[in-house]
């Protein structure tokens, strides 16, 4: 065997090695990159920052304090239970709202600090991006919710038996998926100084014209306005086992489009701001 026989042997052998690990460098991981230590390390950092839990934790139970406790008129029926007991629902889904909004909002300071474009060079996807950040949120407004339900427990929160404070509950908090989602796009598209203070009065906004602090005329201007609004489908499914009104379609219909709305929103922001790389 000659010597440029040897060469050009080792240079493909060579080349061959090169374009085999490349592949595997470039095949697409398993769900897209979504794992459990992903998730864990997204928890931890979540749960080490001290002003959100106090801001996302506090206010809701405050508000709860203020109105669904020292009103006067708390201890009046609605429903299967009382005010204290409608308002506490309420605040819940604001608090969860809040937490997941925030939550999800922190994608912004990820992007001021390159961390965003970092990602394009790893194997996580997009979707799997945000699957992450959703679950994440989510555990910070179960937390959210717990916080109220366990505050009106104790105080003036009264409905007929543990099926309506479990379904009330679970209602609350996974309709705050629609704000995990909201959250992350906003985060995409506001700057990270400013996102939460922007968010924070739409959030307010949101939660009025939805009908989540109190009950809209039927038929009137706002009520058929709020039909259209995120926070709508969840005031209204959160508050029919207490209520007693029969589900309707467009509830449900409600949540799942702004959650599909938001989620490829936040999807989509996520593969332009990182497509420079």
């Amino acid at each position: 065997m000659t010597a440029s026989t040897t060469t050009t042997a080792t240079t493909t052998k060579d080349n061959g090695t090169r374009g085999s690990e490349a592949g595997h460098r470039r095949a697409t991981p398993a769900l897209g990159g979504l794992n459990t230590t992903l998730l864990a390390i997204e928890l931890r950092r979540v749960l080490r920052n001290r002003r959100t839990l106090v801001f996302t934790l506090a206010m809701p139970a405050v508000f709860f304090l203020i109105f669904g406790v020292g009103a006067e008129y708390a201890g009046k029926d609605a429903g299967r239970g009382n005010v204290s007991a409608f308002i506490m629902i309420s605040m819940a889904a604001y608090g969860a709202m809040i937490a997941t909004t925030s939550s999800g909002a922190a994608v912004a300071t990820e992007r001021s600090l390159g961390w965003s474009r970092q990602l394009r060079l790893t194997p996580l996807r997009p979707a799997a991006y945000v699957a992450v950040k959703i679950a994440t949120a989510m555990v910070l407004g179960a937390v959210s919710v717990v916080v109220v339900y366990v505050l009106g427990a104790l105080t003036s929160a009264d409905m007929d038996g543990l099926g309506l404070w479990v379904s009330t509950a679970l209602v609350a908090w996974a309709g705050a998926v629609v704000f995990a989602a909201f959250g992350l796009f906003m985060g995409y598209l506001l700057p990270s100084e400013n996102v939460m203070q922007v968010l924070g009065p739409v959030l307010a906004v949101l939660a009025f014209g939805g009908g989540l602090f109190m009950p809209l005329e039927e038929g009137s201007t706002l009520a058929t306005i709020a039909e259209f609004t995120p926070m709508y489908g969840i005031a209204k499914l959160a508050h029919a086992p207490l209520t007693g009104d029969s589900v309707q379609w467009t509830w449900v219909l409600n949540v799942v489009a702004w959650a599909v709305v938001f989620t490829v929103g936040a999807a989509w922001r996520m593969r332009r701001d990182t497509a420079r790389v």
